[in-house]
């Protein structure tokens, strides 16, 4: 049986490195989704949101986030100032890439400004605006959105005093736009979370295994850190710090507060300790964020305890009743209050704090709750739900225990879709706690 097991996760180790592309092949896959969004994505946005023209404006080191997400492979950051202009053709059906800076922008975005012909960047880009004489301007200021706030104040400042007076006027904001590009996914990036979901999920059972932790020696900073550095010998990054935590029969269950904030500290791993992480990676510009649960048997269990499998199985529970009453045009506070109203109908205690996930892990779109916030959230929660979007399904549900005669906390999170066919986990859910003989 042991040696089954260590082929089994041998196995699944394999697949990660096998899925894993080297650099040069990342670089072209990410150049060819970033043409395929520019081509056949960014013209339908522009004209959803009502806007002929989008101005990007940034500074090496300093950059917009939109900006970061159009930057070709070969472009760690941006040079000097670069300039972005997309002009949007509604008639013609066509689409500018344009670059008022030095250089190309990879293959996409040409450069339209030649400094021993024009030194003046500014005026290069007012003449480029004035040619096309654009009906709005955006540019992406926001008071409620970060990532779609992304110029800063001397660029602006520089900018509308470039400006004429007669084109003052058409500068709006292009939050709307900004938010609906980070947010929307293509078919071609769903073929590629779903290998990255999978890797994520391979990387949680490798590290919920005796191949990592040895009962009674192992501590949660121990698997932590292992899997850190799994993502770095993978060649793939981390997105934020993991957490592993225990919950056990003999310790009371740790309030929001400290569990969110303070965590649960270094602890080392026993027999009958439920455990739980929360972990993420990027990988082409693409992010994962998942929870999962593990169970150490006891010298005297051959199975996870059906009381065990029974409360995990409530947490499936909530995250049924969340993505069911997925529905585009409903905004992240309803989608939420109806999710929770629901669930609790069902006897469940539940908290959903659901986000976007794309090219950010924390991104743009509606928020469907906070862990502090459960009556709604303002602003991020009143935008409404699009198809071809990406959220983090993050959520708990507590569960009383009588064989622990405590309160347990179920705590969930896995990559899902919403489109054309409703909402889909990316690459599955975990429906069954992984098992650590």
């Amino acid at each position: 049986m042991k040696y089954i097991f260590f082929l089994l996760v041998l196995f699944l180790s394999q697949i990660s490195n096998s899925q894993i592309l080297s650099e040069r092949e990342r670089a072209a896959l990410k150049d060819e989704i970033l043409a395929d969004r520019f081509d056949n994505l960014l013209p339908g946005l522009m004209d959803k949101t009502d806007l002929d023209m989008w101005v990007i404006i940034s500074r090496e080191y300093n950059e917009d986030p939109v900006m970061r997400t159009m930057l070709p492979a070969t472009w760690l950051n941006a040079r000097r100032r670069t300039i972005l202009v997309f002009y949007r053709n509604k008639a013609e059906n066509s689409i500018e890439k344009l670059a008022v800076a030095r250089y190309d922008v990879g293959e996409n975005i040409k450069s339209t400004w030649n400094p021993e012909k024009q030194p003046d960047q500014w005026r290069r880009l007012i003449e480029i605006i004035q040619e096309r004489n654009p009906q709005k301007i955006g540019i992406n200021i926001s008071k409620h959105e970060g990532i779609a706030d992304g110029i800063v104040k001397t660029e602006y400042d520089e900018f509308i005093q470039a400006l004429p007076d007669g084109l003052k006027k058409r500068v709006v904001s292009a939050e709307n736009l900004a938010i609906a590009w980070i947010e929307t996914r293509t078919a071609k990036e769903m073929e590629l979370y779903t290998t990255l979901v999978q890797i994520t999920h391979n990387i949680i059972q490798e590290a919920f295994s005796t191949k990592v932790i040895t009962p009674g020696i192992t501590t949660t900073e121990d698997v932590v850190w292992w899997m850190r550095q799994k993502v770095t010998d993978l060649g793939l990054e981390t997105w934020f710090h993991p957490t592993v935590d225990i919950q056990r029969k003999e310790e009371k269950l740790k309030d929001h507060i400290e569990a969110f904030s303070a965590g649960y500290g270094d602890q080392v791993i026993r027999p009958g300790d439920l455990l739980h992480c929360d972990f993420g990676i990027v990988y082409i510009g693409l992010h994962t964020d998942c929870q999962q649960h593990a169970y150490v048997l006891l010298p005297e269990e051959t199975e996870i305890p059906n009381f065990l499998n029974n409360a995990f199985a409530k947490g499936n529970q909530v995250q049924d009743f969340l993505t069911s009453n997925f529905e585009e045009g409903k905004t992240g506070n309803e989608i939420l209050l109806k999710s929770l109203s629901d669930a609790k109908k069902a006897g469940l205690r539940p908290s959903i704090y659901t986000h976007p996930l794309g090219t950010y892990g924390h991104s743009a779109g509606p928020t469907i709750g906070m862990w502090d916030s459960q009556g709604g959230v303002p602003f991020a929660g009143d935008y409404p739900l699009f198809k071809n979007t990406v959220y983090a399904i993050e959520l708990n549900t507590t569960v009383f225990l009588e064989k622990w005669d405590k309160d347990i906390r179920i705590m969930l999170e896995e990559a899902g879709f919403y489109g054309e066919n409703g909402f889909r986990y990316v690459n599955g859910r975990q429906t069954e706690i992984l098992m650590i003989k």
